[in-house]
């Protein structure tokens, strides 16, 4: 099976390449007398471009002339002026309020042309980049064709080289799997995951509203596998949206991160769910709140999934609850209580503002394209550096530029001490998300 799956893999790399050629382009060869020398030609895409910008280049040259012709035209020192704005023969001399007209019309076609010109540098770029990773790949399955390992055998009656990663001077890495590294989970570890899911289940079955992903049912197909039934759910998912509209936007020469008031949206969206989950008599801390959480359906609303860390908070219980699963989620979401020791090994309370916390990180990182803390670190890294535990303050980018009304709430969201940060309810009713013009 992992040899079969190696060989479809080669074979839809060897098709990608083929596809991608006539675009991209190809290697060609370039005869000097006796020396032959590899070269590269660029491909239709490319062409196309070059062809664009030139013609850009074209049209350019031919405003600036136009444009010094105009100028020309000026009436000099003592020179009678036509005697309307308008009223000026082809070619004769300009009244100079036509001409202030005739600039404005230029300039604005100049800065068009400009635009245009960005866009295809832009898209350029892009092409560059794509033509250094085909090239990459060229070589890679190059390297592999000819390789003696080609043929997919088992060094050591263990490791299975599957496809090659790459090649160096003196050597070559596979991707390799481990035949003896195949095991079956402890029936402990299956008990513990069937737990975990079933869990989950009973939690999310009993909740209805429109910006929760339903859990419709949960079976077992045999011994070792089971399934859970969820809500269809088309759109993606916030970070996959978020990744996306940055390749957009990079092409198009606009902002990477998404505009405020549409982040805001969201934001509200996902504190409309979690007012839901604090006003019933058992609340909820979804404690796993992130972009990979948060799905679109194909109107572009959003819906909470995952339960699979939530805290059910008892009845009554006014006071928060006791994190007894410390250590697990997503660190870069969580907030600093989170990851509190005590002295005397309790467990640290917790409340619905760890959400609260969450949603400030999603929407930073919905205005400014980056986790506030924690950014470039690995969980390991956060946990080692006590990241989060020295979370004090959040500081916003010069760039973009983001409503200090924004900035405000993200405070408010992301305050250090859970007895200043908002509760969910608090956080929803906030007169930032208003919407009011």
């Amino acid at each position: 099976l992992a040899t079969a799956s190696a060989r479809q893999e080669r074979e839809i790399v060897h098709q990608r390449l083929q596809a991608s050629a006539p675009r991209l382009g190809c290697l060609g060869v370039r005869r000097r007398g006796i020396d032959v020398q590899e070269v590269w030609e660029d491909g239709q895409a490319f062409k196309d471009v070059h062809a664009k910008l030139r013609a850009l280049a074209e049209q350019r040259e031919s405003i600036e002339a136009a444009r010094k012709a105009t100028k020309r035209r000026l009436p000099l020192p003592g020179q009678a002026l036509p005697a309307d704005p308008g009223a000026a023969a082809a070619g004769g001399v300009l009244h100079p309020d036509d001409w202030v007209v005739q600039e404005e019309i230029f300039k604005a076609r100049l800065a068009a042309l400009k635009r245009e010109e960005e866009l295809l540098r832009g898209e350029l770029a892009r092409l560059e980049a794509e033509k250094v990773a085909h090239i990459r790949e060229l070589k890679r399955a190059k390297d592999e064709e000819g390789s003696r390992f080609a043929g997919f055998p088992v060094l050591h009656n263990r490791y299975l080289l599957m496809n090659l990663l790459g090649r160096g001077g003196f050597s070559e890495v596979y991707k390799a799997f481990d035949l003896v590294g195949l095991q079956e989970w402890t029936e402990m570890r299956k008990a513990s995951y069937v737990k975990h899911s079933v869990r989950e289940y009973h939690i999310q079955k009993g909740l209805k509203h429109p910006r929760i992903a339903s859990l419709l049912d949960i079976f077992e197909i045999d011994n070792n596998t089971f399934a859970t039934v969820l809500e269809l759910v088309q759109g993606g998912d916030l970070d996959a949206y978020c990744k996306l509209h940055e390749a957009r936007a990079a092409g198009a020469g606009a902002g990477l991160t998404l505009p405020e008031r549409e982040a805001k949206t969201i934001v509200a969206q996902i504190l409309s769910g979690l007012v839901y989950l604090n006003t019933k008599p058992r609340s909820i801390i979804h404690y796993d709140l992130k972009p990979a959480n948060i799905l679109f359906d194909r109107n572009g609303e959003c819906k909470i999934t995952d339960f699979g860390l939530s805290k059910v908070v008892d009845e009554g219980q006014t006071q928060g609850m006791e994190l007894t699963s410390q250590g697990a989620g997503t660190y870069w979401y969580l907030p600093p209580e989170c990851f509190v020791v005590r002295h005397d090994a309790a467990a640290p309370m917790i409340s619905n503002k760890v959400d609260v916390w969450s949603v400030g990180v999603i929407f930073y990182q919905m205005l400014f394209g980056r986790r506030p803390f924690g950014h470039e670190q690995s969980q390991e890294q956060i946990l080692r550096n006590e990241v989060m535990l020295n979370a004090r303050e959040v500081a916003f980018p010069a760039k973009p530029a983001v409503s200090a009304e924004a900035k405000d709430f993200i405070r408010r969201c992301l305050a250090y001490r859970q007895e200043d940060r908002m509760d969910v309810l608090s956080a929803a009713a906030h007169p930032y998300l208003s919407f009011k013009k």
